[in-house]
């Protein structure tokens, strides 16, 4: 079978993209108290079922890697990725911060760096706190509530579990026979349906969904990788999210078409996503290896970093083929 599974009216009620309102926040199918939305359909059974499958002498990285000057988000105001060295062989004899003296400093090599960086710097995950409507987010918490002086008190990055699940890619470029598709081109249901039939591929509840667009070849020419980028419209992401995604991501900045075809929302996608849908994001994933290996249903294996409250978090997510 190809396409979308059949999604069942018990499956169905968990998911929150069915129960949703345009434009406004959706409560959890999973309680008040949850914060991590579409991540509860992953379960431990059907993590355990991917790792009995995977084929564990063949990982694929899925992330980029860090850099000064690596394409971010600075056009709208956020900190770039900054590294500097804190410690140096040379420095440590000069400075003797340790205090043990010339001898032991000019024996032990010590080396340090220190970073700094928005938190959607290179391979992330967007958490449900990123984008909401009127002050609030996903399952009715409220920003004026759950904010302090740091960060959200709820749906934050920490909260997040690993991922362990089956993995989906839609290669839209090869579906439209192109190495790059188009700049600002919408990704919607029909080409995501298609791109499933084309693979001869079945999308599952609880699957993470990886969306290729090509761009990752512009990768890191700033203004290549960034400007008028494709991505999934409304549409898309709807067909995504009702078919029971866990997670979606694409290999863009945003994910998103850029810039938006809706003139009264600039990030349709997002507020969508996390706010209706209660479905994280992942951005700049790179899918190249997973096309040129036309690799796509596989073992999805990531885990982000703890950052309290945080609004996104770096990630490096791992696919491996699926045996049998």
């Amino acid at each position: 079978m190809c396409g979308p599974g059949f999604v069942d009216e018990r499956a169905r009620a968990t998911i929150a993209a069915h129960a949703a309102k345009f434009r406004q926040v959706t409560m959890s199918p999973f309680g008040p108290d949850d914060e991590i939305g579409m991540l509860n359909l992953i379960d431990a059974e059907t993590s355990r079922e991917v790792l009995r499958a995977a084929d564990g002498g063949r990982v694929l990285d899925l992330s980029v890697d860090y850099f000064t000057g690596m394409p971010s988000w600075t056009e709208a105001g956020d900190p770039g990725f900054q590294q500097w060295m804190t410690h140096t062989p040379a420095g440590t004899v000069l400075d003797d911060i340790t205090g043990v003296g010339t001898e032991q400093n000019e024996l032990v090599s010590y080396s340090g760096d220190a970073m700094s960086m928005y938190t959607h710097c290179g391979t992330h995950i967007d958490t449900l706190n990123h984008f909401g409507y009127h002050g609030k987010i996903f399952n009715g918490f409220e920003a004026a509530q759950c904010i302090s002086s740091r960060h959200w008190t709820k749906a934050g990055a920490d909260k997040f579990p690993p991922i362990i699940a089956r993995g989906v890619l839609f290669d839209i470029a090869a579906l439209l026979g192109v190495d790059v598709v188009p700049d600002n081109y919408g990704i919607g249901a029909q080409d995501l349906a298609a791109a499933l039939q084309r693979q001869r591929t079945e999308f599952r509840v609880g699957d993470i969904a990886l969306v290729r667009t090509g761009r990752m070849r512009a990768w890191p020419d700033v203004d290549a990788y960034i400007d008028n980028a494709p991505g999934l419209n409304r549409d898309g992401a709807q067909f995504l999210a009702e078919a029971g995604a866990s997670v979606i991501g694409g290999d863009t900045l945003a994910l998103e078409q850029t810039p938006a075809a809706d003139a009264e929302n600039w990030q349709v996608v997002h507020t969508y996503l996390l706010a209706e849908a209660g479905v994280p994001i992942m951005e700049v994933v790179d899918c190249e290896e997973l096309a040129r290996e036309q690799l796509y249903e596989f073992a999805f294996i990531a885990a982000s970093m703890k950052i309290r409250g945080a609004t996104g978090a770096p990630m490096r997510p791992l696919a491996m083929p699926l045996l049998g």
